[in-house]
């Protein structure tokens, strides 16, 4: 009896810890070192900028715009047109390089790499872009300042660029919350800002290193990035004002079949995390431990589903412990409510949280179509087309 006693015990400190790591990263972070940057160390380094698109080319013009307004001279956009069709597509600036692979490529990294092999020169840094996307004008100076100080890789903001229904404020309530843990506080406190698919820059033969050789198949090739990364001993830094326009999902089904894709994704790496965990602490590597900590976290609807959970079968076998969920239940909303106010979330945003019942509903709907996810949707259908004039504001 005592053995599963002990066991539940476990099993609820290993759910629990989800919710209470993000309050004791906040308060680590107080006492961070604070990067001060060298003006005189900073350059216009040489950028390749990388669009991929898959199917869909009617956000392309849109986002090379945006490009082509950066506030920065040295740099050429490579658009890779993966099974698209270029015919109506005409960008008459000598900074822009349409691709269109002969063989469909269906993969981020093969359509990455296509673009490397078809580079017009060798380009120092290369920095990631999705064909949603809209960038700030100051996005590669933001990087340059992370480079100049010695990183290799640079995550930086992807901030909403559509707000226009309850299921966009709701991904970007997430996307704060995830941002301000998985990207602001663990750089703060030493550790490694989380990639995102976008919205990233790595020096060019450090990318080639991790990547050129490995064979990834469906969503999640951010993942296998962050672990080859972090295996090499390497930090992620985190540009909060290198800020890049995403795409929220506004629609039901886009949401669904995005998060299936998600959920297979944490399924398929989550035992890495775990592994990496046990890496940082034979090596007491503190950015290796966090990483992997946060690597093999569970999706937060999951965690709020067990921890439920938890609660209603406390309530007839260990009453005590409901203590201790009422502290990790106040440390989440607290921290949740802290990164929506860092990040400045508009009223939207908060007036949507009350459907957040209906939100957690549809993901559920996701984990049952997680196994088959990338046959569902190789690629996230885009719908919000209207180019953001705000775009190039430096405070989104």
């Amino acid at each position: 009896m005592k053995f599963f006693y002990i066991l539940w015990l476990v099993i609820q400190v290993l759910v629990g810890i989800n919710l209470i790591l993000p309050l004791l990263l906040y308060i680590l972070h107080f006492f961070k070192r604070k990067l001060h940057f060298s003006a005189s160390a900073i350059k216009e380094y040489d950028y390749a900028i990388i669009v991929t698109a898959y199917e869909q080319t009617n956000l392309l013009p849109s986002v090379v715009s945006s490009l082509l307004k950066l506030n920065y001279s040295n740099y050429l956009i490579y658009i890779v047109a993966d099974n698209c069709d270029i015919s109506n597509l005409n960008f008459n600036n000598e900074r822009v390089i349409l691709l269109r692979p002969e063989e469909v490529l269906a993969s981020n990294t093969k359509s990455h790499f296509y673009a490397i092999n078809h580079f017009v020169r060798s380009h120092e840094y290369l920095t990631i872009i999705d064909s949603d996307n809209l960038v700030n004008t100051e996005y590669l100076n933001e990087l340059n300042k992370f480079f100049a100080d010695g990183f290799i890789a640079v995550q930086g903001v992807r901030s909403a660029k559509n707000l226009n229904t309850s299921y966009a404020c709701l991904d970007e309530a997430g996307d704060m919350y995830y941002r301000f843990i998985d990207r602001k506080l663990l750089f703060d406190v030493g550790s490694s800002a989380s990639l995102a698919g976008s919205g990233m820059a790595f020096l060019t033969s450090f990318y080639r290193e991790c990547l050129e050789f490995l064979n990834i198949e469906g969503a999640g090739f951010d993942k296998v990035l962050q672990m080859e990364i972090l295996n090499r001993g390497q930090r992620i830094a985190f540009a909060e004002k290198a800020v890049v326009l995403d795409e929220k999902t506004s629609k039901p089904d886009q949401l669904v079949n995005q998060r299936a894709r998600w959920i297979n994704t944490w399924f398929k790496y989550a035992g890495k995390g775990v592994k990496l965990v046990v890496t940082g602490i034979i090596n007491m590597n503190w950015n290796q431990f966090l990483c992997g900590l946060v690597f093999s976290r569970p999706p937060l609807f999951i965690t709020v589903g067990l921890t439920g959970l938890c609660v209603l079968l406390n309530l007839f076998i260990s009453p005590e412990l409901l203590y201790f969920w009422l502290f990790a239940i106040v440390s989440f909303f607290f921290i949740f409510f802290v990164a929506l106010n860092y990040f400045k979330a508009p009223k939207s945003v908060y007036t949507a949280l009350v459907r957040i019942p209906k939100f957690i509903s549809l993901q559920v709907l996701s984990l049952f179509k997680a196994k088959k996810a990338n046959e569902i949707s190789t690629a996230t259908v885009h719908y919000y087309d209207r180019e953001i004039d705000e775009a190039n504001k430096s405070d989104h």
